[in-house]
């Protein structure tokens, strides 16, 4: 099994290396890296290039950027990751163990969220959780689907926001998501700086009012009103 991992990025010179140093010893086992670039306007592309296999540019937006990456993957299994979220050590061999090859597979790993702030703990068991009932992966756990599958669906829609939510609701009609216990490790920095509770009430109004046949562009709208108001 062969992973092609994909992160979408942009303006995240910050975060970049730190996320892709420790995909090295992946690349060497024989799995592939691609970053998508959205236009960024800082150093991302420039510290990134030497530590991954593919660096594209694409249309901004996680979907545009997530959808080109896949385009040109050629790995058993695409691993969609977020530019500030860290894998664990073993992800490639937990993903193994669990995709048998006897049914369409994808999944997600547990998340834990990077600060030290107790509310957090909370946070993170109540997406594990939330997640393992509903079935319903977000891209801060590491989205992984088998590259046929992704393609025979259509990929990631064309969303401003809400395009995880979307995509586990068709997957789910194929086969049940495998939730790994191993975690990856997400950057907590929106929860601090925007404040722990007043994020998840956000979030949580975003998603329902998705569930309720909202517009996800209004909504992705709505929500960059809602960060620059917060600024």
């Amino acid at each position: 099994m062969r992973l092609s991992i994909i992160i979408p990025a942009l303006n995240e010179a910050n975060n970049i290396r730190r996320t892709l140093l420790p995909l090295q010893a992946l690349r060497q086992e024989g799995h592939e890296i691609i970053l998508c670039d959205g236009g960024s306007e800082d150093d991302t592309k420039r510290q990134a290039q030497t530590l991954v296999d593919k660096l594209l540019d694409a249309p901004r937006g996680r979907a545009h950027q997530m959808n080109a990456g896949a385009a040109v993957a050629t790995g058993d299994l695409l691993l969609f990751l977020h530019a500030d979220t860290l894998l664990p050590d073993n992800a490639a061999q937990a993903i193994a163990a669990a995709a048998d090859g006897t049914r369409p597979c994808w999944g997600r790993f547990d998340v834990r969220l990077s600060g030290r702030q107790p509310l957090l703990r909370l946070v993170e068991w109540m997406m594990n959780q939330r997640s393992r009932i509903t079935g319903i992966a977000t891209g801060d756990q590491g989205m992984f689907i088998q590259r046929t599958l992704f393609h025979q669906i259509g990929g990631f829609p064309p969303l401003a926001l809400m395009e995880d939510i979307t995509l586990s609701r068709t997957l789910k009609r194929h086969a049940a998501p495998i939730c790994l216990r191993a975690k990856v490790t997400t950057s907590s920095r929106r929860w601090e700086e925007q404040g722990i509770a007043s994020t998840i009430f956000l979030m949580w109004r975003m998603r329902l009012a998705y569930f309720f046949g909202a517009c996800p562009q209004r909504l992705a709208h709505a929500y960059q009103r809602e960060q620059q108001r917060r600024v």
